[in-house]
């Protein structure tokens, strides 16, 4: 938002396929930083990762996702999962260890 002036990852691909170099700039740098936060999660996990999941809404965008597989797919296999179901998901999981029907795992 700060550097394209949008939240919105089609606004900014649009940009892009229209030649916009600076926003094309900020977009990879944008997939670069969230490539090194996931490169650096592996390294405390001794590189056993077992998949890579990707999702949030800008899982959408087959631009960023393919700019962060390119950079991080060598770890483990990446699963896309596009959408912003983060909120139903810690919801269920808490429902889930409130029946005691679940444990929580402490890492």
């Amino acid at each position: 938002m700060s550097y394209l002036g949008t939240n919105d990852a089609r606004d900014v691909e649009e940009r892009i396929k229209s030649g916009d170099e600076y926003a094309r700039e900020v977009y990879e740098a944008m997939a670069y930083h969230i490539s090194k936060e996931i490169a650096a999660a592996a390294a405390p996990l001794k590189g056993s990762v077992d998949a890579i999941l990707l999702t949030g809404s800008l899982a959408y965008s087959d631009m960023l996702v393919g700019w962060i597989q390119e950079r991080i797919s060598f770890i483990a296999p990446v699963i896309v999962l596009a959408g912003e179901n983060e909120i139903l998901s810690l919801a269920e999981n808490a429902m889930l260890f409130l029946n005691n029907e679940s444990q929580v795992n402490i890492y």
